[in-house]
């Protein structure tokens, strides 16, 4: 692995990091980030105060025994025997990341296990876990954010961007979701794959909106979440431009990652560094402010400093959706293994969205927040592109149980976004209803209904 401080990396070596060398295997990761809340004010729990969320990761880590993550000099996180991490998103959040399993009952089995356990050690403290796409009652000004020492260069650089970058805060401290993270084993089947997910996005985010709520007020959105993600750089969020090719390369992903401006690096003393604005491809020329070249390392830190709603690294992270509520945290895993694992689902999903443009799609990213379900993509409902692509997952997770690959129990999990595209009424539509009419816009009752 390349590692030079003294030569610049080529753009072959970076782009060796895409390589996949005779792999056949397709496993599935997930990820889901979750609000750790006061039960009746609905707050986010500090980091440091006594029963917060530093006392939380103490406990995960004396009753599982696992290795300790640390941000300097502070506990950010657990990693188990497994691979399994529990780690602190920037307000305060906890992100549950599985290790690679083989198939999608493993995967919602052990996401299930883990989130439960967590749950009851914040039952000891007197807190609760929240999962979901925003945390509901905080607001921008009492977000009590977590000392990682990356935390204040990421604020600043999106701070400097002007209304470009104005919701960049929010989105780090506010924003939860549910992920999939999935593989790719060749050239050729990381363009498919990449390019199904790119023009499907826009539907996804549309079939699981779920944050209408933030600092205890209705907002007029279905998805706040997905407003944040519009104004938090675009250049380096939302649509992957080159992901629409036919056949997009390592090479034209390298060249796309290249000019983006880096935000932070770390320094061989370790500390975080503000990286000056440049774009990658102008520091591999002239290097960091502090005459440093770029390493190996710094390019991974670099494209995950990248939140496309395809995020390519070793695997592909898939971003779009929103957090749904945890009885239906498995439809997000299923719809993109469906999508993807099989591939005559996955062509067929291509031919599906292949003629929708670069513009069109980015204006159904932009109409999602507000018009969720009711959004376009070029003058066609995403409801009914919502309702092919789970015909055509169905038939991929069917396809995966006759050939062995999943337990039939898996042909269940679209149920609950099925019911999404069938009535009309999307997850945010239900967190509106019972917030203004059960709830009595009372934050206990509402998290008191969708804790773990």
């Amino acid at each position: 692995m390349p590692s030079s401080t003294t030569k610049s990396l080529s753009r072959a070596e970076l782009a060796s990091l895409f390589t996949k060398s005779g792999e056949t295997r397709e496993l599935i990761g997930v990820e889901i980030e979750n609000a750790v809340v006061d039960p009746q004010t609905g707050m986010a729990a500090p980091y440091a105060d006594r029963n917060g969320v530093r006392d939380l990761l103490r406990v995960v880590q004396a009753e599982t025994g696992g290795e300790p993550l640390h941000d300097g000099e502070h506990l950010t996180g657990v990693r188990t025997g497994d691979g399994t991490e529990i780690t602190l998103e920037h307000g305060g959040a906890l992100e549950y990341a599985s290790p690679p399993v083989a198939d999608l009952a493993t995967a919602v089995t052990g996401l299930r296990q883990a989130v439960d356990h967590l749950a009851e050690v914040a039952r000891g403290l007197g807190l609760a876990v929240l999962p979901g796409a925003n945390l509901p009652f905080n607001r921008l000004a009492d977000v009590p954010w977590v000392p990682k020492p990356r935390g204040a260069l990421m604020r600043g650089f999106f701070d400097d961007l002007g209304d470009a970058g104005s919701l960049g805060q929010v989105v780090m401290a506010l924003t939860l979701s549910t992920q999939a993270t999935l593989d790719y084993t060749s050239a050729d089947d990381l363009a498919e794959k990449v390019r199904v997910h790119v023009a499907a996005s826009p539907v996804v985010a549309a079939l699981f909106v779920n944050s209408p709520l933030e600092g205890g007020e209705l907002t007029g959105l279905q998805s706040r979440r997905c407003q944040g993600w519009l104004r938090t750089d675009p250049r380096r969020c939302g649509l992957l431009p080159v992901g629409l090719r036919d056949r997009m390369t390592a090479e034209d992903f390298v060249e796309w990652a290249l000019g983006l401006p880096m935000i932070y690096h770390r320094t061989a003393d370790g500390a975080y560094r503000a990286a000056g604005g440049s774009a990658f491809g102008e520091l591999l020329e002239r290097g960091f402010p502090d005459g440093s070249m770029p390493t190996w390392d710094d390019w991974t830190s670099h494209l995950s400093q990248v939140w496309t709603e395809v995020r390519v690294r070793r695997t592909l992270e898939l971003r779009a959706a929103d957090g749904p509520a945890y009885p239906h945290v498995q439809a997000v895993p299923a719809l993109w293994v469906g999508l993807t694992y099989h591939r005559p689902s996955r062509l067929a999903a291509w031919e599906l969205l292949r003629h929708h443009t670069a513009a069109e799609l980015r204006q159904a990213i932009r109409d999602v927040p507000a018009r969720g379900l009711s959004a376009a993509a070029g003058g066609v409902p995403v409801r009914e592109l919502g309702r092919e692509l789970l015909r055509l997952a169905r038939a991929g997770l069917a396809a995966r149980v006759a050939a062995g690959l999943e337990r039939a129990e898996v042909l269940g999990y679209l149920d609950p976004v099925e019911e999404v595209v069938e009535t009309g009424t999307t997850f945010a539509d239900r967190v509106i209803r019972r917030w203004e009419g059960e709830f009595g816009r009372d934050p206990a009752r509402y998290v008191a209904a969708y804790r773990v």
